[in-house]
C-alpha cells in the first residue's frame, strides 16, 4: 500500500494560465469514519475506488490504496455513497519536479479553491508558486470527506480564511 504525503494550501492568485491540464471530478464516500474513507471517484470518464487510512498527527501523510474501475461501476457506486457528493475541476500546474493539483469546487463548496502538492518525504523541498496562499495541511475541515458533511458555503468568514478553529 502506498503512503500519500501531501501539503494543502488555499489559492490566492491566478493559476489557470499556468495549468497544463484540467479534468472534471465527481466523488462520493461510501464510508467515512474516524479518519478512514472509502471513496468513489469519476474523473472525466474514468472510475476509481480509493481506500485511505487515518492521517498522521500533522495531517501530512496517510496510507492510500487506489484501484481503477469502470466508468459504469463508478456511476453505480456513486449512487450508494453517503449524502454530499463533491463536484470540482482539477487543474494541473507544474512546479519544478512537482505538480500542484488545484481544485476548484462547485455546488455547496463553490468559492473554495485549494492546491495540493504530493511529496516523496515530509521534508522534501518544493517550489511554492505565487498563487499558493495559506497552508491548511492538517485542518480536517479541508478534507473532501469533511467538505461533503459540512460544505464550505456554511463556514464562518474566519474558517474560510483558513484560520484554525
Amino acid at each position: 500500500m502506498a503512503q500519500e504525503i501531501e501539503r494543502k494550501f488555499l489559492v490566492t492568485g491566478d493559476y489557470k494560465p499556468l495549468a497544463t491540464h484540467c479534468s472534471h471530478i465527481i466523488q462520493g464516500y461510501i464510508c467515512s469514519a474516524r479518519g478512514r474513507t472509502v471513496r468513489v471517484r469519476l474523473r472525466d470518464n474514468r472510475g476509481y475506488l480509493t481506500i485511505k487510512g487515518p492521517s498522521d498527527e500533522k495531517g501530512l501523510s496517510r496510507y492510500e490504496f487506489e484501484q481503477e474501475i469502470s466508468e459504469a461501476d463508478a456511476r453505480q457506486l456513486l449512487k450508494l455513497c453517503e449524502p454530499g457528493i463533491i463536484d470540482k475541476k482539477r487543474w494541473l500546474v507544474p512546479a519544478g519536479n512537482h505538480t500542484y493539483e488545484v481544485d476548484e469546487f462547485f455546488g455547496e463548496n463553490a468559492g473554495l479553491v485549494m492546491a495540493e502538492v504530493e511529496l516523496r518525504s515530509e521534508d522534501e523541498p518544493y517550489q511554492r508558486l505565487p498563487f499558493v496562499g495559506r497552508e491548511v495541511t492538517g485542518l480536517r475541515r479541508y478534507y473532501n470527506s469533511e467538505l461533503r458533511r459540512r460544505p464550505y458555503g456554511s463556514w464562518t468568514p474566519a474558517e474560510q480564511a483558513g484560520d484554525p478553529v
